[in-house]
């Protein structure tokens, strides 16, 4: 463990303690806030909404996140990890798989695609669904399909995109699911492009926030169509669907989505004074329970808490051991600042746990992912930030690996041993 191994303020650390278990070391250091008081006189005060800080939060919402944008950390959880039908929601995985083939030049926003008869009669105007109401066998360019599919939340756009695409629904649907693996998504799998009621078409809270905040981080140019209040396709104009844009909270996105089966949902962003928040919010009643909800969760989050520094950009956070090589252990840090989202004025014990599965075999190269960062406010795991090696290590002498090697039999004869008693 290297003494470098700074937690930044405001916070102090407490302790410092190793655990070891087979195959796996996981560093474990618990960090004690200090009273966030004097830190707080130039806050931005902000309409305060129930519950007080330190107080649970409630929501009607079966299943809820509320996350710090950048970051990632969690402020507020219920059943975020159950998968449910997102119904439109998983538009947002549509347009992640475009914007993605856009960003690697296999498609152009001048690209056209033909509305199908299977198009015009699922999503369009038969449909008596959200459309854009595009003409059958119609040509029609990328650029006006990701603005009917992002802000009129037309099915025909997203199946017109999926054929277009892919050949068939079916087939985009299989692409859907791997480009959700491909960005550490690993719960969600899709029947469609367009979230129809389908048993394949699956979600959860979580993931609906980690893609929202991909599509902001990965495409920021492509997201401001989440924001855009109006468009008007074939004469006919139509208003974005998501309520939060119309209010005063900084909103620039995401998404809403409704069917029967899942109830209305949304996902939603907004910005306060440099500090983003993100919103899922899933299975409730109505369009203006949905609003009530998803608003209610953002004022909490930014009147109650604040963001705080747990490490410096390019700080080494933790040591992983290495096996046969030039070094004994390979100093580990994260892509960028660590940061935690914190009650205003509230004492919470914080522990931080680096796991890896070690040790670790040489050679190493910088970059390469050892380890996840696992922070806990309270008894709740509320970030996860991946680790990699700082520097090279390479391979080590003759002599050195067959020590390594007879150190690794050793131990692994006395874990053994022990789990036997």
């Amino acid at each position: 463990m290297r003494s470098a191994m700074a937690t930044g303020r405001p916070l102090s650390m407490a302790m410092i303690s190793m655990t070891l278990s087979l195959r796996r070391r996981a560093l474990c250091l618990g960090l004690l806030a200090a009273a966030l008081t004097s830190a707080l006189a130039g806050a931005t005060a902000f309409a305060a909404p129930a519950p007080k800080p330190g107080e649970p939060f409630q929501t009607a919402a079966p299943n809820a996140i509320l996350m710090e944008g950048d970051g990632g950390s969690v402020l507020f959880e219920k059943n975020a990890d159950t998968l449910i039908p997102p119904a439109s929601l998983s538009k947002m995985m549509t347009a992640e798989v475009l914007f993605n083939e856009l960003k690697q030049g296999r498609r152009k926003l001048s690209d056209e695609f033909i509305v199908s008869t299977n198009a015009w009669r699922t999503g369009g105007a038969p449909s008596h669904t959200s459309s854009m109401f595009i003409p059958i066998h119609s040509r029609v360019s990328i650029d006006d399909l990701l603005h009917g599919l992002i802000i009129q939340s037309a099915n025909d756009a997203a199946i017109v995109l999926a054929e277009g695409m892919a050949g068939n629904e079916d087939k985009f649907a299989e692409l859907m699911t791997q480009r959700a693996r491909q960005i550490g998504l690993d719960k969600a799998t899709f029947g469609n492009s367009n979230g129809l009621p389908n048993p394949r078409q699956l979600m959860t809270a979580r993931e609906l926030g980690k893609l929202a905040q991909h599509l902001i981080r990965t495409y920021p140019d492509q997201y401001k169509l989440y924001s855009e209040r109006e468009y008007t396709f074939n004469k006919i104009r139509q208003f974005n669907r998501n309520p939060l844009l119309a209010l005063n909270i900084g909103a620039d996105g995401l998404k809403t989505g409704f069917t029967k089966e899942a109830g209305y949902g949304l996902v939603g962003s907004a910005v306060q004074n440099g500090l983003r928040l993100i919103v899922v919010v899933n299975g409730l009643k109505t369009e203006k329970e949905r609003a009530d909800e998803a608003k209610r969760l953002l004022e909490w989050g930014f009147h109650n808490f604040q963001l705080n520094l747990l490490f410096e950009e390019g700080q080494i956070i933790a040591d992983a051991k290495t096996f046969g090589g030039d070094q004994r252990n390979v100093p580990l840090v994260a892509q960028r600042p660590v940061r935690l989202m914190m009650a205003r004025g509230v004492r919470e014990r914080i522990i931080a746990r680096v796991v890896y599965s070690g040790p670790v075999r040489a050679p190493v190269q910088k970059g390469s992912k050892i380890g996840i960062l696992k922070v806990w406010r309270g008894d709740a795991m509320v970030l996860e930030v991946p680790l990699q090696a700082a520097e090279d290590v390479g391979t080590g002498t003759i002599s050195g690996r067959a020590w390594d090697a007879a150190s690794e039999l050793l131990y692994g004869l006395f874990r053994a041993g022990v789990q036997k008693l």
